[in-house]
């Protein structure tokens, strides 16, 4: 059989799902992915329907969208109304409102905000329109934190003036030490993501079983992945033990990708960020080194509107594992993906979204 469809074979999935049965865990457990890509499998093949009622999957800050804050968002949408300037950026970012407005909104009324599948198409058109000034929107984890590193070193090398980077780069270990040293955290295992880790190494997260004594086990992205993820937790459990398993092994090195890790720290330095759902995380961000402040859209004088969060959206409870989507109500009422009013029912990968689409008994009765 093609190993790719073995990660789908449902007698695999089976005798997964049975391991876990029988190892019939003494007290309930709660166990939190933070990769947005995982929470879309996760819905998508309804794995949480063939774990044992004791056995709940939530999802953590995950989805780079989601985490982005208001005002990240303020401060584009007031970049995006200046005469010179193009907005570019990924997708999903289009669609998340800021405190007031996004960048959809003040495209339609005239502002030049253009989608780019990479950092590098978007370095390619400012060179082919010096008479703009393109501002990069940098979201995003490790993982698309080198390949904007890659985008900026070009960059600088080049010369290339008419280019800048705005960035909202996040780190995950910071966020998961902020997430779990909170007094009203209960998670007793964490399926680290993938990606992320592919970049950093599983290193980079041992604090978590040393500090917290949760498990830990970095997964890949098909079913059988997932749940074997979620075995391996469950053995680390009940052997009352908490390491950093890898289960992602045919991707995933001890080391990381040392190469990936050194253009980040040759471009990049650590400051302070804020996470939608968690305020400021120090050192929790990514910003370009201070020799390189020249391509620093922060340093673009603009009017930013006072940041506010939407009334009602629970989406920064939703990141933290406090409640589900389902139990926002603005969930399916006033938020929907063709009307959303958080940034968890508008990417693929928040997890609003992805019980919305994947999971239609949730918004059918």
């Amino acid at each position: 059989m093609n190993p790719f469809f073995q990660l789908r074979d449902a007698d695999i999935v089976r005798r997964i799902v049975t391991e876990i049965e029988q190892l019939d865990v003494d007290n309930p457990l709660r166990f939190m992915e933070v990769c947005g890509g995982h929470t879309a499998i996760i819905y998508r093949f309804g794995l949480t329907d063939l774990l044992p009622p004791m056995l709940e999957l939530v999802s953590g800050p995950g989805c780079p969208v989601c985490v982005t804050a208001n005002e990240f968002i303020d401060r584009a949408v007031a970049l995006s109304e200046l005469p010179d300037v193009t907005v570019a950026t990924f997708g999903d970012l289009v669609r998340v409102s800021g405190s007031t407005r996004s960048l959809a909104e003040t495209r339609a009324h005239g502002s030049d905000v253009r989608i780019f599948y990479s950092s590098a198409d978007a370095l390619t058109w400012a060179r082919e329109h010096e008479e703009r000034t393109v501002v990069f929107l940098g979201i995003g984890f490790e993982t698309t934190a080198c390949t904007l590193a890659a985008t900026m070193a070009e960059c600088v090398r080049n010369g290339i003036g008419n280019f800048r980077f705005l960035s909202a780069l996040k780190t995950m270990p910071a966020a998961l030490n902020a997430l779990l040293a909170a007094p009203d955290t209960r998670i007793d295992g964490l399926i680290l993501p993938g990606h992320v880790t592919t970049v950093t190494g599983p290193t980079v997260f041992r604090f978590i079983p040393r500090e917290f004594g949760i498990p830990c086990v970095v997964s890949g992205f098909e079913p059988v992945d997932l749940l074997e993820s979620v075995l391996m937790l469950c053995r680390q459990v009940k052997a009352h033990r908490a390491d950093v398993e890898n289960q992602y092994r045919r991707v995933v090195r001890d080391s990381g990708n040392p190469k990936a890790q050194a253009l980040i720290d040759e471009m990049f330095e650590p400051c302070d960020m804020t996470w939608r759902g968690f305020g400021i995380i120090p050192g929790s961000g990514l910003k370009l080194r201070s020799q390189f402040s020249q391509w620093d859209a922060e340093n673009i004088t603009v009017q930013v509107e006072p940041t506010r969060e939407h009334q009602g959206c629970r989406c920064g409870d939703v990141l933290r594992g406090r409640i589900r989507p389902m139990d926002c109500t603005l969930f399916d009422t006033e938020c929907t993906p063709e009307t959303p009013r958080g940034a968890c029912m508008v990417s693929s990968e928040g997890a609003c979204a992805a019980l919305y689409h994947f999971a239609p008994v949730s918004h059918e009765g």
